[in-house]
């Protein structure tokens, strides 16, 4: 869990610190207390200027590892803030995936002004990871590990990890590779420190072990880490060769990326990740206001489907006090079953072709929802408009409430089969198609029991 009101304290001893309000000895002590991730979230909503000043309190080592928990565009801020020789440093500390993800956050302008800092080894390295497509694994990995030979004796293959463990992400995690570099299998440290020093790489190597392809897609990684236990995964390329590593820390940005979007999508927010601690005004208008002007837009036809039924409502003006009862019960219970739908997919939980399996099931649970909320109903419609109206509201809500579950439920699958993401089965979507079709079933409903009583 992230220690809140740790980083609260220490962004205020920060702020309190430009403010030169306590000194560069009291601020030192408060970082030596805290870990290198607490300081970058405390100078989240900091100036570079700001930034600057405190990194200047610490270590280059552990300066470096700071500026690599920033955000990119705080990341970006910074760099620019600094001269050529103090930025360049920063820049060539970062982790290979680290920099290409700050690359690949920034726009055309701000990612030259980045690439033009770096050496060209760096920059090398960073536009051959872009060059992967985006989502990829090849945009994901680490092209710094370590990787020992089959016929390596256990007590030279630690020498070599002793020598290249600066240069690796990871140390617990070894690949082994033939002469050309193709993948064979996989050790663990463990395994190299309690084995006998003159047994052989091979004989405690894992042969064909998990791995991605480069092109492979990013959910498809952080899938195999979870349900392997691995801390890291080889990524390799059509030939077999060993281009880089994906470590779980690397998995869990991406969870959180995916199922941040998900969620942003079912709110109807779009895709587009923004950070609200930094967001403009402008910035957090144009995420919203896409899907707010759509439900304008299909709330012409929620109006138009009332105005059909405008004889049923002079001839029984209470059926509109019950209006946003039952059209809001139908978009809560479509939102719920889209909700399970879409995140049991992206889970792989299910698959697009369960979809008749957990329909019939979805029927029968929102017929007993229906069944449930329409009997509470029924009681409310006796008090206020007598049998009639709680006979109408009845029906009407278990309709209603079918109606709405069943198109929470099959829209994502049919999203699915038509190659989109189903997360764009947003909650305002699908309470928009619920509220029209609950007019049209309620109405439909009153007006066909006020035809069928007797005249008068």
């Amino acid at each position: 869990m992230i220690p809140t009101e740790t980083i609260e304290q220490l962004a205020d001893r920060l702020a309190r610190f430009e403010r030169d309000e306590i000194g560069a000895d009291a601020l030192c002590d408060d970082f030596d207390a805290v870990r290198d991730q607490d300081i970058a979230r405390a100078m989240a909503g900091a100036s570079a200027e700001e930034m600057a000043r405190a990194l200047d309190l610490l270590s280059q080592e552990r300066r470096e590892r700071v500026f690599g928990f920033l955000e990119p565009g705080a990341q970006f801020a910074l760099v620019e803030s600094l001269d050529e020789e103090r930025a360049h440093e920063l820049l060539e500390a970062l982790r290979p995936d680290n920099l290409t993800a700050l690359i690949e956050a920034l726009g055309e302008k701000e990612s030259e002004s980045v690439v033009r800092r770096l050496s060209p080894h760096r920059t090398q390295q960073a536009l051959r990871i872009l060059g992967y497509p985006p989502e990829s694994a090849g945009r994901l990995m680490t092209t710094e590990f370590i990787a020992l030979r089959p016929e390596w004796t256990l007590a030279a293959a630690l020498e070599h990890v002793q020598r290249h463990a600066g240069h690796s992400e990871t140390i617990n995690t070894l690949f082994v590779t033939d002469d050309r570099g193709r993948l064979l299998g996989w050790t663990g440290l463990r395994k190299l420190v309690l084995g006998e020093p003159e047994a052989t790489v091979e004989s405690l190597m894992d042969s064909d072990p998990e791995h991605v392809t480069v092109g492979d897609d990013r959910e498809k990684v952080a899938h195999l880490i979870q349900h392997y236990d691995h801390t890291a995964l080889p990524v390799i390329d059509d030939r077999r060769v060993l281009l880089g590593m994906v470590t779980i820390d690397d998995v869990m940005d991406v969870v959180e990326k995916e199922a941040t979007e998900d969620i942003h999508k079912l709110g109807g927010l779009g895709a587009k990740q923004i950070s609200l601690r930094g967001a403009s005004i402008l910035e957090l208008f144009k995420k919203r206001i896409g899907w707010l002007l759509m439900l304008v837009f299909l709330a012409i036809f929620a109006a138009g489907a009332v105005s059909a039924f405008e004889e049923t409502l002079k001839a029984a003006v209470v059926l509109s006090f019950f209006l946003p009862l039952i059209i809001g019960s139908g978009g809560n219970a479509g939102s719920q079953g889209a909700t399970m739908m879409v995140r049991a997919l992206a889970t792989g939980d299910v698959s697009s072709g369960d979809w008749a399996r957990l329909w019939v099931r979805e029927l029968g649970v929102a017929t007993a929802l229906g069944l449930t909320m329409g009997a509470a109903a029924w009681g409310i419609g006796l008090f206020y408009g007598g049998t009639m109206l709680a006979n109408v509201i009845f029906l009407s809500m278990i309709a209603v409430v079918v109606f709405g579950s069943m198109v929470g439920m099959l829209l994502p699958f049919l999203l699915t089969r038509l190659k989109l993401d189903p997360a764009t089965a947003s909650t305002p979507l699908i309470t928009s198609i619920a509220d029209i079709g609950g007019i049209l079933i309620y109405f439909g409903i009153a007006t066909a029991w006020l035809k069928a009583m007797p005249a008068g």
